[in-house]
């Protein structure tokens, strides 16, 4: 048995916006990490994708196991959404790899053009400054506020 199985129920689930259903996929200390977010560990994760799924209203996800082992898998999947900062359309590219203990996701890394993102998304400022290590410290930041404001607004699950 491959990993495959449990990478295409979280995408289909993401596809779905089913933030539940893809939270059951990883492991409760399930480390995350991706260019925006940064690393985030279990219930920050999770919460990551609840809130991307509860605000990702025309959401649209395609998703492809590139390969898969018994503890891992590589994913292709490309997301098509309204950027909720600045109202404009993104078509974002991305690569995850995933390492999967007891069949549950334990880690989980995302991959995508950092430059390309932050272009579709902010515009302008992404065009000409989306390369710098310091703007994208500060979209980072900007994430994490914004998933600790989502946090503070609702229970723990």
């Amino acid at each position: 048995m491959t990993a495959a199985p449990q990478a295409d129920a979280f995408y289909t689930a993401f596809a779905a916006r089913d933030a539940e259903a893809m939270v059951a996929c990883y492991a409760d200390d399930v480390v995350f990490e991706d260019p925006a977010f940064g690393e985030l560990v279990g219930r920050d994760a999770g919460d990551m994708w609840r809130m991307l799924c509860e605000r990702g209203t025309d959401l649209v996800v395609e998703h492809e196991v590139l390969d898969a082992t018994a503890t891992s898998a590589r994913v292709h999947w490309v997301a098509h959404y309204t950027f909720t900062g600045t109202g404009r359309p993104v078509t974002n590219d991305v690569t995850a790899t995933m390492r999967l203990d007891d069949g549950r996701i334990v880690d989980h890394h995302d991959r995508f053009d950092w430059w390309a993102w932050a272009r579709q998304a902010l515009g302008l400022p992404g065009l000409l400054l989306g390369w710098a290590p310091p703007f994208q410290s500060r979209v980072r930041a900007t994430a994490r506020t914004t998933l600790r404001r989502y946090q503070a607004d609702r229970p723990a699950a």
